[in-house]
């Protein structure tokens, strides 16, 4: 940080400097916020219920152990409770900053008016995360404040701003006259989609949003119950008090022509090895390709070992799985390979391999951090899928779209494209839900959802099966499937 922080007197002359250049209604927030600091905390503490229900759900969003910065972090709590590798905190309140760094020294605070686009050149940035917490309300410029933050943002830094829904105004406001809520300045009206439009319009791109709280008190364990189970429900969610909206840089970034890792699981395929080989384009100079043969008992491995030598000038591997399922084949594939962009293929060809080089533009092109194909944009070749799959397909997506607060249309399709980078992320947070998914779809879309990846979908055209047969079962996968929805509302929602 700037050494003109590092100093009491150089501090007084930087506050003084920036209450001169404030205006009237910010002075007022800012006379009111020094006013209210030393009982901050005691405040926090009567509402404890309300504030560990955020913290919670904050920590959900921001891993520990990365680069922090939050603007406006009043006495720096949950700053704290983020546990950042780095943590900086910036507010204008020279009272709470005084708390903070008493409370937390073993974080960066400083008196600042986070509007002021010079204090931010002066930060060492980049941040993983930048965080604002109910500060956008007291914004004079919100887009010009956010437009600021960019110089301090990656492509994989993610935003998260924090606010109270427009709808809660008169309760709140009923809240100040009983003496319960911190009686407050005039604030910004913002609403969920207004917000969304500020970052929009500041260069960021909206990845998710999310609405949580409806009983902000405990009530004998009401509050816990209402708030977990209840208050994200579809069509109740948005009458909650908190709403969260995650966003990152919207500037597009390209990656060249990194290689590539082709990774195929395949049991009981052996019709469709050398077909794959054949059918699939060069679409990288450096292109890996891996198949991952599952116990099959039609000579699947040894036709594997017969192309992987009929094509010399082609980087093909042959691996076998000890496990069974394609969850553990993918697994398999992704720690074998080499490629600096994971792509997997199924064996079965229903979706055709030559649409991979669409998969590849678009993760190379920084479209989107996750590519995942989607069977029900184009007509399916009759046959392709039968008719009750078709519908529980559909209607799972729908379902699984309102779980992780990304749009999605098939969860199942096979076709998926991630970073090597990325992947890693998710094998670190893998301890988050553990070895769950037999498929090995939902392990990699929930992980992205984790990481605040930016799901893009691509159309693919779905074909009936060559060779073999299929093996999934409606039944007892469809119950599979279930099982993952409760899953999935359990570690996403019901925190």
């Amino acid at each position: 940080m700037s050494d003109q922080f590092d100093t009491p007197i150089a501090e007084r002359t930087a506050d003084e400097t920036l209450r001169q250049r404030l205006s009237m209604r910010t002075k007022i927030i800012l006379d009111h916020t020094n006013s209210v600091a030393a009982q901050r905390d005691h405040r926090i503490e009567q509402n404890r219920f309300y504030y560990e229900d955020d913290w919670r759900y904050m920590r959900f969003l921001v891993p520990e152990g990365l680069r922090v910065l939050e603007l406006g972090c009043g006495t720096g709590q949950l700053l704290a409770r983020l546990k950042p590798a780095i943590g900086v905190g910036v507010d204008f309140s020279s009272e709470m900053i005084a708390i903070a760094r008493r409370n937390n020294p073993q974080h960066t605070f400083i008196v600042a008016d986070v509007e002021d686009g010079n204090l931010v050149s002066k930060l060492v940035g980049p941040f993983d995360f930048i965080v604002i917490s109910d500060t956008m309300g007291s914004f004079q410029d919100c887009i010009t404040t956010i437009e600021n933050l960019l110089p301090l943002c990656t492509r994989d830094t993610r935003l998260i701003v924090a606010y109270y829904s427009h709808l809660w105004e008169p309760i709140l406001k009923v809240g100040e006259w009983l003496g319960a809520k911190t009686t407050e300045p005039e604030l910004n009206w913002l609403s969920s989609h207004g917000i969304v439009s500020i970052l929009e319009l500041s260069g960021f791109e909206v990845i998710k949003r999310e609405w949580r709280q409806l009983l902000p008190k405990k009530w004998f364990g009401l509050g816990t119950l209402v708030s977990r189970y209840i208050a994200t429900l579809p069509g109740i969610r948005r009458l909650a008090l908190r709403n969260y909206v995650v966003a990152q840089p919207s500037r597009e970034r390209r990656l060249g022509t990194p290689s590539a890792s082709v990774v195929i699981p395949c049991r009981n395929e052996k019709g469709n090895i050398e077909p794959a080989i054949r059918r699939l384009p060069r679409f990288c100079d450096d292109l890996e390709i891996l198949f991952v043969e599952g116990n099959s008992d039609d000579g699947t491995f040894a036709e594997v070992l017969r192309v992987q030598a009929a094509y010399p000038d082609l980087n093909i591997k042959a691996l076998q799985q000890k496990g069974t399922g394609k969850g553990d084949a993918v697994h398999l594939g992704f720690e074998k390979a080499r490629g600096d962009i994971l792509i997997i293929l199924d064996a079965d060809l229903t979706v055709a391999p030559e649409d991979l080089p669409k998969f590849y533009a678009a993760i190379t092109s920084g479209k989107g951090d996750f590519i995942n194909g989607t069977r029900f944009v184009y007509p399916m070749e009759t046959g392709a899928m039968r008719l009750l799959n078709n519908w529980s397909n559909r209607a799972f997506a729908r379902i699984f779209s309102y779980l992780l607060n990304q749009r999605l249309t098939d969860t199942l399709c096979g076709t998926k494209v991630l970073s090597r980078t990325n992947y890693r992320k998710i094998i670190a947070n893998r301890d988050y839900f553990g070895d769950f998914d037999p498929f090995g779809d939902f392990d990699l879309i929930f992980g992205a959802v984790k990481l605040h990846l930016k799901i893009v979908e691509i159309p693919v055209s779905y074909a009936n099966r060559r060779y073999g047969t299929t093996q999934i079962s409606r039944f007892s996968d469809g119950w599979l499937l279930l099982r993952m929805v409760l899953f999935a509302y359990r570690k996403l929602k019901a925190l």
